[in-house]
């Protein structure tokens, strides 16, 4: 067992050109390792006889950041996948390597990527304005793998086809979701969420539900051998994230409204 773990890690990645944090597994999961070691041990510890940092300028500039990151992703992979890509929607497949516009799927499969990273700075922030309850075992389970099912897609996959398409429907609901962090942030005073909160997370679970089904039927198609690894992987982390989101989706949203009916 332990070999065939080792086989798999050492493997050579199936596209040559390796991008920033690329070229193996170190370099992510040295980030992943830091991340879960300072949200856990060394940032609580730190904080623990301090107050919390004032951050609202920089989670209002970081909000406005990603906003702006996810839109330009958004426009730029809808451009690419509509016009130079031609990827055929029933069966998408990544670029060959001598193709004319490899190396712009390379580089918008790469922003995803890079947007995962910064996701990570979400977490430091609760931590450093020693919000814990926000860090969640979903919170954090999510954001982890994430970058990390990024990383293995790019690198034993390749950059671009099935997955390019699917993580991109993520992009929408990051949109969404910075766009009520910043607004929120504005209403903070007010203490109390905006109205369309719940949405974002009814948007999430619609997202797992497309994705699920696309892989589904991907995977029923007789001549698209080259998706299967993606569809499959795609398909059963929805299935699980369907239902954790589901679940956060009760306990939040649901189920205090039935405590509140009992009580009345």
């Amino acid at each position: 067992m332990l070999n065939l773990l080792l086989d798999f890690l050492n493997r050579s990645p199936s596209d040559p050109v390796r991008l920033p944090l690329l070229s193996s597994h170190r370099p992510v999961l040295t980030i992943l390792a830091t991340y879960l070691v300072f949200i856990k041990v060394l940032g609580p510890k730190i904080m623990q006889n301090r107050k919390p940092f004032d951050l609202r300028g920089v989670i209002k500039a970081y909000n406005i950041m990603q906003i702006l990151y996810n839109i330009f992703m958004f426009i730029f992979a809808v451009h690419f996948m509509l016009g130079p890509g031609d990827y055929n929607l029933k069966c998408i497949k990544n670029l060959p390597p001598e193709h004319d516009y490899k190396t712009w799927e390379r580089w918008l499969t790469y922003s995803y990527f890079f947007n995962k990273l910064l996701d990570l700075l979400e977490t430091v922030f609760f931590v450093l304005r020693k919000k814990d309850r926000q860090i969640s075992f979903l919170h954090v389970f999510h954001h982890m793998y994430m970058l990390y099912f990024s990383f293995m897609y790019m690198y034993y996959y390749g950059y671009g086809g099935h997955g390019f398409f699917m993580c991109f429907f993520n992009v929408i609901v990051h949109i969404m979701m910075y766009a009520y962090y910043y607004q929120s942030s504005l209403n903070r005073d007010s203490g109390t969420d905006l109205w369309w909160k719940k949405y974002i997370t009814i948007v999430q679970l619609v997202q797992f539900g497309i994705i699920l089904g696309h892989s589904i039927y991907t995977l029923r198609q007789p001549d698209c051998p080259s998706s299967r690894f993606s569809a499959t992987c795609a398909g059963s982390i929805c299935v699980v994230f369907i239902i954790l989101f589901g679940n956060f989706y009760y306990q939040a949203y649901v189920r205090p409204k039935k405590t509140e009916q009992k009580v009345l």
